[in-house]
């Protein structure tokens, strides 16, 4: 859903290998040989392209804002000075998306000349980053509307590369995201962020409790796993149990509760201690939290064992 790459390759990869191309676009950033016409000294040659011109469909080819490209060096403040470029296209620009030949990073570099602000001060520490994701993979700057900054495309455009994610959100308990009720950034900052796997907020817990207030403590009895990491027994992204669980009760509750008087016990339906799934506490219904309804905690004075 990023940018589109071209049907062919750039003219200058049949001659020049990416270390070439990368050390002449240096040189040309180096004698800084602008057009003094900007933009249509470009449009000379790239005005019939549907693609290049959907550039001014959107806020970078925006003529009448102080912060486009357009303001300054129009095509140039991204695609580097034209130099010779204008003869026969054979010097090399700087080329966007999976086909260009420069690295991830000298891609971004052009990006975060202007996009370096309080919501991407941490890119650099960003699992995206870390794994040579360029921008334009995910954003598409040649088009009306970016994919990914449209609230009802956005998951499309992450599970792209996210599959198992996006796997989770179609199994039976899920966020609402398959409805467009939530979408990826609410939960994570694909710029990157101080926390883990990029959370908004600074843990698992606080970015949770953002929608899921009423779980938050200090409760009087407080279950420990609540208190430490709500992933600990969900899958924020969707399970085949109830209430997004990692496993189904007993047996998560058993991961931790092996030693506990009848926790310690195996149960296993109709097989287990010789009864049946509608007479066993343990096996029918909701299993331990038949007894134990609380278990995100407990403000009763007798609710020791969150049973109240």
């Amino acid at each position: 859903m990023g940018i589109t790459s071209p049907a062919h390759a750039a003219k200058w990869d049949e001659k020049m290998s990416p270390a070439e191309v990368e050390a002449t676009l240096d040189t040309k950033f180096a004698e800084g040989k602008y057009s003094p016409k900007g933009a249509d000294s470009c449009l000379m040659c790239h005005k019939r392209s549907e693609k290049v011109m959907d550039l001014f469909k959107g806020v970078h080819g925006a003529i009448d804002s102080s912060k486009s490209p357009m303001a300054g060096l129009q095509c140039e403040a991204c695609h580097g000075p034209q130099g010779s470029h204008n003869r026969g296209g054979r010097e090399p620009m700087i080329a966007f998306g999976p086909d260009s030949s420069l690295p991830a990073d000298k891609q971004n570099s052009v990006c975060m000349s202007c996009h370096l602000d309080d919501k991407r001060m941490s890119w650099n520490t960003s699992h995206h980053d870390n794994a040579d994701v360029a921008c334009a993979s995910c954003h598409n700057i040649h088009a009306a509307k970016d994919s990914v900054l449209d609230k009802q495309t956005e998951m499309e455009v992450c599970t792209s590369c996210h599959t198992k994610q996006k796997t989770d959100m179609n199994k039976r308990s899920s966020h609402p995201m398959k409805w467009n009720q939530m979408t990826c950034s609410d939960c994570h900052n694909p710029h990157g962020s101080l926390a883990d796997a990029d959370l908004v907020k600074p843990s698992v817990n606080e970015t949770c409790y953002e929608c899921h207030a009423e779980k938050r403590g200090p409760k009087l009895w407080e279950h420990a796993p609540v208190t430490e990491n709500c992933v600990s027994c969900h899958n924020p992204h969707g399970s085949v149990n109830d209430g997004m669980l990692k496993t189904r009760a007993p047996q998560l509750c058993q991961q931790c509760h092996a030693s506990d008087g009848h926790a310690s016990n195996a149960y296993l339906g109709n097989t287990g201690m010789g009864s049946s799934v509608g007479d066993n506490a343990f096996t029918g219904g909701r299993s331990c939290l038949n007894c134990h309804s609380q278990v995100h905690g407990s403000n009763h004075p007798s609710g020791k064992l969150l049973q109240r």
